[in-house]
């Protein structure tokens, strides 16, 4: 009985000792984020609605999910409250098409294939991927380049392709392989940007009172 309090007691100090490391981290980590970057990408995605452009937003994996919660905060999420009328779609939700494209041309197609010749000038791509060189990715960001399309990229580790070929975004330098973390700051980007947005609602609201 004493052995199996002992091994608790030491499992519930390593479990406490890294959650502590890791909270540690984070706020490292997000103490180094560039208010300035968060501002340009709001910028972009203003001259896009003024122009009447489209956003797609492309991630793999948990980039993936993050990309499905931010198309749904700045659509819906923002259209529902009459701030913003964005037109936003995250490519990988269609599971149908994603796998189509994979089976039948490979998976490096899966975002490629559903910008060809969809994609304009004037509307952004929302690329997410921690380390930057995701195939798929990849190959997305050089269509709306050549396009001449606006390419935000959202990045960690290093940054790879994606951080040197986007005309703004995020980059969250870690160690690689430090998805959590990178992933949890593209997720509060997703909720920094909304929450802006909601305050413009706030402080019109206010003035109206007044």
């Amino acid at each position: 009985m004493a052995d199996k309090n002992k091994q608790h007691e030491v499992g519930e100090c390593r479990m406490k000792n890294f959650i502590t490391s890791y909270l540690h981290t984070m706020q490292e980590t997000i103490g180094k984020v560039d208010p300035q970057d968060i501002v340009d990408i709001i910028q972009l995605l203003e001259s896009c609605h003024e122009h009447s452009g489209k956003i797609y937003i492309i991630g793999n994996g948990g980039s993936a999910a993050t990309s499905s919660h931010m198309a749904n905060d700045l659509s819906v999420g923002l259209k529902l409250r009459k701030i913003r009328n964005f037109d936003v779609e995250s490519l990988a939700d269609n599971a149908a098409v994603c796998t189509a494209i994979a089976n039948d041309t490979g998976y490096e197609n899966i975002f490629y294939t559903q910008l060809l010749h969809r994609l304009r000038e004037k509307d952004i791509v929302i690329a997410i991927s921690c380390s930057g060189d995701s195939p798929n990715i990849v190959k997305a960001v050089k269509y709306a380049n050549q396009i001449g399309s606006k390419v935000v990229g959202l990045t960690g580790f290093n940054g790879g392709y994606l951080k040197d070929n986007c005309n703004v975004g995020l980059h969250v330098a870690t160690e690689h392989g430090a998805y959590g973390i990178v992933e949890d700051i593209h997720m509060m980007l997703d909720h920094v940007i909304f929450s802006y947005y909601l305050s413009l609602q706030q402080k019109s609201f206010l003035a109206t009172a007044i």
